[in-house]
């Protein structure tokens, strides 16, 4: 493996993608979608008694962009974890529900103020998920969608009477600039807390969200979730031989490297210190294995900087299939698979043991929330 020397604020583009530039992008988008999703179950259950009572004014057509809507993003819940750019597939159904939305205010027959301003419903969202490009495609589909109804189904009357198409571009525009605007502050925020400002990593705090995240997950769709367990070896050798400044590089590069070798929904965490950790939706024991197998070679192939090369000890752990992901279990299966890694020479992968029993020392949700550390040695 050549060494790579792109400056490290860079790199992270291995794992990046057109909506999500960012591992912390992509966790925003989960984590949203996951605050977000009961809120859209009562949301439309708020729509469908508001049509049912309107019904004998409106009429039932508005029930033709409601239970697409629902069924776009409810398939999108399903396949989340399944796919290998989850934020395409939340776009693909926000688009959908979008386009549903037009052609539902197009069967009303007439262009009007109150049935192209449903098209500003979904623009709500979009600054909650997708950073600024995204909510500048957003904005340019919400906007075409509410000309091209509005023109096609009557682009005389819009022609005369063109109030009737910009008020619901100017709600549209509004929204989506309000909304970005209280989300921009909160992403910041949000952003100091839970990113390892020295590596990029995200950190104890996002891990403790994504646990949850996943046993929810887990217990929907029955897919198992690997987790990998890393100690870079004798690091402190290379802060006591080289100085801590040196250590910091070290610790920058191994961060990129192992992040280089993930999918884009294979979150890595920073416990502390030269610890670090990776959670694997959707991989079994064997699978997690490899992968582990891959980042230990990967970062033992070069030196990470000038004259230091860097081994690590790994330990591996996943919950079974069918079962709900319990995150305690899982860790303190592969801290212990970890310890024997570093007792058997280092510069290894242990896999967990079958029917391991559960360190008392494991760190469950409420420590990693207070920042203890697993101790490893």
């Amino acid at each position: 493996m050549d060494y790579d020397r792109t400056p490290h604020s860079e790199r992270n583009k291995s794992t990046s993608s057109w909506l999500c530039r960012e591992d912390f992008d992509r966790e925003r988008l989960l984590d949203m979608d996951e605050r977000v999703r009961s809120v859209r179950r009562k949301t439309l259950v708020i729509l469908a008694v508001s049509i049912a009572v309107g019904a004998p004014w409106l009429g039932w057509w508005p029930l033709f962009f409601l239970l697409p809507a629902a069924a776009f993003f409810a398939l999108a819940d399903v396949l989340i974890t399944r796919v290998s750019r989850p934020e395409y597939l939340m776009f693909g159904a926000w688009i959908g529900s979008e386009i549903t939305i037009a052609g539902a205010v197009s069967l009303e027959g007439r262009p009007g103020i109150a049935g192209l301003s449903w098209l500003a419903i979904p623009v709500i969202t979009l600054s909650s998920r997708f950073p600024m490009r995204g909510v500048v495609a957003g904005l340019v589909i919400a906007t075409a969608c509410t000309l091209a109804v509005a023109f096609g189904v009557d682009g005389h009357a819009i022609l005369n009477s063109p109030q009737l198409v910009i008020v619901p571009v100017a709600l549209i525009v509004s929204v989506a600039v309000l909304s970005t605007a209280l989300m921009q502050s909160d992403i910041q925020h949000r952003n100091d807390a839970v990113i390892d400002q020295l590596t990029g990593m995200l950190n104890r705090k996002a891990l403790a969200v994504r646990v949850q995240e996943l046993a929810q997950q887990s217990a929907v769709t029955g897919e198992p979730v690997g987790l990998i367990v890393i100690d870079l070896d004798r690091f402190k050798q290379i802060n006591d031989g080289y100085g801590h400044t040196t250590g910091d590089v070290v610790l920058k590069e191994v961060a990129y490297l192992l992040r280089k070798q993930l999918r884009a929904f294979d979150l890595a965490y920073r416990l502390g210190g030269e610890e670090f950790l990776i959670l694997v939706p959707g991989s079994d024991l064997k699978r997690t294995a490899e992968l582990a197998e891959r980042l230990r070679e990967g970062v033992a192939a070069d030196p990470v900087t000038e004259g230091i090369t860097v081994t690590m000890s790994v330990g591996v752990a996943a919950s079974e299939r069918d079962e709900r992901f319990n995150y305690t279990t899982v860790f303190a299966a592969a801290d212990a698979a970890l310890y024997r890694a570093k007792r058997t020479g280092r510069n290894r992968v242990c896999v967990a043991e079958r029917e391991q029993p559960v360190s008392l020392s494991a760190p469950g949700i409420d420590q990693l929330r207070g920042g203890t550390s697993p101790a490893l040695a």
